[in-house]
């Protein structure tokens, strides 16, 4: 008797990894999970801001204005389109001369934008953008540009649906040739104030 109750023992123990190596296989397998950039839901916003740039155009001080807007992603993120004018008059140089002559300078494209803590009373922001537009000379002369914009902003929120930005960037203006004015008398630093309103 004592062998059939030692023997018995030995088969169930050895039995025991057969039948959890059996309900292992029988389980399925954990499909993996995805990684992305934006976890849980997004959190939607907009806005539309006018925009005053102080920057210069043949060496000269020149005012552009415009105005930009686009969808706020998890109040950080945004994806908009801006578009741009030259709003001051400029002297170009004929014959020796100074004259001031109609220069027509407009451009716009996609922006994207980043706002660093948000919640913060004052924060930043740093937006690019990426467009094209045209400059035409003295009524006649008119070129297509590629225009690319990085800008760095301090921005202050003012009440939840109004904000203010300041900053500073640069213009880089290709396709406008040499002049007289080109590429070089297009492209330049810039100051940037804007008034933003929207749900942010």
């Amino acid at each position: 008797m004592r062998h059939a109750a030692l023997a018995s023992v030995l088969l169930v123990l050895l039995a025991q990894p057969a039948w959890a190596q059996e309900e292992d296989e029988g389980e399925p397998d954990e499909k993996p999970q995805q990684e992305t950039l934006i976890k849980g839901g997004i959190d939607s916003g907009g806005f539309g801001a006018l925009v005053f740039r102080f920057s210069g155009v043949n060496d000269q001080f020149a005012v552009f204005t415009g105005a930009r807007g686009g969808w706020i992603i998890n109040h950080q993120f945004i994806i908009g389109l801006g578009g741009y004018g030259l709003s001051s008059q400029i002297c170009v140089d004929e014959d020796g001369r100074c004259r001031t002559r109609e220069i027509e300078f407009g451009y716009g494209g996609l922006e994207f934008e980043y706002i660093g803590s948000w919640d913060r009373v004052i924060h930043y922001s740093l937006q690019l953008l990426v467009g094209g537009g045209g400059v035409t000379r003295f009524n006649f002369s008119s070129d297509p540009v590629f225009v690319l914009e990085p800008v760095a902003n301090m921005e202050v929120n003012i009440t939840k649906w109004f904000r203010i930005n300041a900053g500073g960037g640069y213009r880089f203006v290709s396709g406008a040739g040499s002049g007289p004015v080109g590429n070089s008398e297009l492209s330049a630093p810039f100051g940037n104030l804007e008034l933003k309103f929207g749900s942010f």
